[in-house]
């Protein structure tokens, strides 16, 4: 009974104080790489900015909840399909655009502004989407007003002290960003990992069901991210970012709401599983998209080594 007991704290302290306060430093990280000018980027480059979060916050959720409907998922599933596509974006596609080689200004850029905009549609549209999966009369509830509160404090105000710390000890900033950024990493993969212990009884299960439209959504949004803006005329790095930015969730905020807005672990388990794939997914992009970026260079190179030839 104790070794029960010890246990259920153990995953209360998780839901309800280590997640909100390492949510709150990885969102901290991403306000250490921004500056007002960041925000002033949609501005100057209104067509990349305008693409990745038109696919962000409009074709995302609609593929979500069109995928929610169609393929064979219990309502929390369901529910849990669209807490990812209400939450995009986030430090790890931010780390996966330079890794990829793509314009990390622009992924930062959209990230920053998708992390503000949903902070007020997030709490809306889950609240229809609860109605519409779990019924009206169901026991989940999301108070709209309650949950816009908590978000601001876990998205916006720690972006906010990061970029003041980004603009009074920049020093301070560029040196940190790095270890919170992995810490961002380390963290979604040890929050995965616990939910897979939590859920271990029924896991094989769930990743039968959730785990084809996790693909399916993973793999549809990064094709749309990367066709929408190859037909709109970006470059190479900024199809890069936004073909990443559309893809990667914010799996870490998904879990957060899941497990601690909602205390629902049936909630929590298509985000988990979707960060599984999307790391995998993610890795192939990067490693094609690398190699294009340095057959480009290498292509540049010898055009203009052949051009200096003809001097």
């Amino acid at each position: 009974m104790d070794v029960v007991m010890e246990g259920l704290e153990i995953v209360t302290l998780v839901n309800s104080v280590v997640i909100p306060i390492s949510l709150f430093f990885i969102m901290m990280g991403m306000g250490l790489s921004l500056v007002v000018n960041d925000f002033k980027r949609v501005l100057k480059f209104p067509k990349a900015v305008g693409i990745g979060l038109t696919n962000q916050l409009i074709m995302l959720p609609i593929i979500g909840f069109l995928l929610a409907n169609i393929m064979p998922l219990s309502p929390e599933y369901a529910v849990g399909v669209m807490l990812l596509v209400l939450c995009p974006g986030g430090t790890t596609s931010n780390l996966f655009t330079y890794l990829a080689k793509g314009d990390v200004a622009l992924s930062v850029t959209m990230t920053a502004i998708a992390s503000v905009i949903t902070v007020f549609t997030i709490p809306v549209v889950l609240s229809y989407s609860l109605i519409h999966f779990m019924g009206a009369g169901s026991e989940f509830q999301l108070p709209v007003v309650k949950t816009m509160i908590t978000l601001i404090l876990l998205t916006i105000v720690p972006i906010s002290i990061g970029m003041i710390i980004k603009r009074f000890a920049p020093k301070i900033a560029e040196k940190s960003q790095v270890y919170v950024s992995r810490f961002g990493v380390v963290f979604l993969a040890f929050l995965v990992l616990f939910l897979v212990y939590v859920q271990r009884d029924i896991i094989v299960g769930s990743f039968i069901e959730v785990g084809p439209v996790s693909l399916l959504l993973n793999v549809s949004t990064m094709a749309l991210g990367y066709y929408t803006s190859k037909w709109f005329g970006l470059n190479l790095a900024q199809r890069t970012s936004v073909t990443l930015e559309v893809g990667l969730q914010n799996s870490t905020l998904s879990i957060f709401m899941a497990l601690t807005l909602l205390s629902s672990y049936p909630m929590s388990v298509t985000p988990a599983i979707y960060t599984l794939i999307m790391f995998l997914t993610a890795g192939i992009l990067v490693r094609v998209f690398s190699a294009k970026y340095n057959k480009r260079k290498r292509s540049e190179v010898e055009s203009s080594v052949l051009a200096a030839r003809r001097l």
